[in-house]
């Protein structure tokens, strides 16, 4: 009599990092695939700060994405600690997600970037070149030479282009990876869409309003920590946050006349805090001066850099 039990079925699960130059899309690309809010986005460069988790599982693949600072030569020490947590995503990844701004590819007439290719062009990961921004003007008729380029260049397994902002072909993307991630157990519960606690993204959506509302230098130069976040059983939940910036100049922009621009800060980001937490919150904010915080190691340490 023979066996017919079915063949137990094959999983994939692996860590993939997401990595690029800023306002590359990296941060709407790791939203597109989860189909939810979870890293902040704006128009400006160096948004992302820290690493990002996002879990995205299927029945039979469960692929762990790692969103990242975009690369920069660093300046100061905020900025060495952001290129860390760059290398540090890198060494623990399966798979590399290179993100490219097909745009700015197709005026400079190449996809190479030694910046980001040194750090994963020693062979030991296997690379899908993502060239994104497809929905912008006239970048289909030049895409082509760029993807045989990638192929060619012999640092890609794969390479493909989407726009991550209207959910063109993700999905195809997203079949790539796993087709490359390794085969194994699922890490994380199937429903689980991160590891991250929900103080992380509180400080993110309050940062984002700040990103969103100032211009030039104000932004970069300020931080956001949550001091209490309390779950209430009845009412509203409370959240109590310290913005913290450089300089006292910087810390009367942010509160602005009579505290309106910190009012506005404040009913922004509770409008997206309640929506990523679907559940009403008393969010109150206060601005503190942290001299020279972005080059402090002590400071940096504090804020979790």
């Amino acid at each position: 009599m023979t066996d017919e039990s079915p063949s137990p079925t094959v999983t994939r699960c692996g860590t993939v990092a997401i990595i690029g130059r800023p306002n590359a899309g990296k941060s709407t690309l790791l939203n597109a695939i989860l189909g939810l809010k979870l890293s902040i986005v704006t128009d400006k460069p160096q948004t992302t700060r820290k690493r990002v988790l996002g879990i995205h599982t299927t029945d039979t693949a469960q692929l762990i994405f790692v969103d990242t600072p975009g690369v920069i030569q660093p300046r100061y020490k905020l900025q060495r600690s952001m290129m860390g947590f760059v290398d540090e995503t890198m060494s623990e990844a399966d798979v590399v997600c290179v993100v490219v701004d097909a745009v700015k590819a197709i005026k400079r007439g190449s996809i190479r970037d030694p910046m980001i290719e040194r750090r994963f062009a020693n062979g030991k990961l296997p690379a899908i070149l993502v060239l994104n921004k497809m929905d912008s003007v006239g970048v289909k008729i030049g895409v082509l030479p760029l993807l045989a380029e990638a192929q060619a260049s012999g640092m890609y397994k794969k390479a493909i282009a989407i726009a991550a902002r209207d959910n063109t072909y993700v999905t195809d993307l997203v079949e790539m990876l796993t087709e490359l991630a390794p085969e194994g157990d699922f890490l994380y519960d199937p429903d689980q869409l991160s590891t991250l606690p929900e103080r992380f993204f509180v400080a993110e959506l309050i940062r984002e309003a700040i990103f969103e509302q100032f211009r030039e230098e104000v932004p970069y130069a300020t931080d956001v920590e949550v001091r209490e976040f309390k779950e209430r059983e009845e009412g509203k939940w409370y959240v109590l946050a310290d913005i913290v910036v450089e300089r006292d100049t910087q810390k009367a922009i942010i509160i602005g006349a009579k505290g309106s621009a910190l009012k506005q800060i404040g009913e922004t980001a509770r409008a997206a805090i309640e929506q990523h937490l679907d559940h009403p919150v008393y969010l109150e904010l206060y601005v503190k001066v942290k001299q020279g915080w972005r080059d402090d190691k002590n400071q940096l340490n504090n804020l979790g850099y």
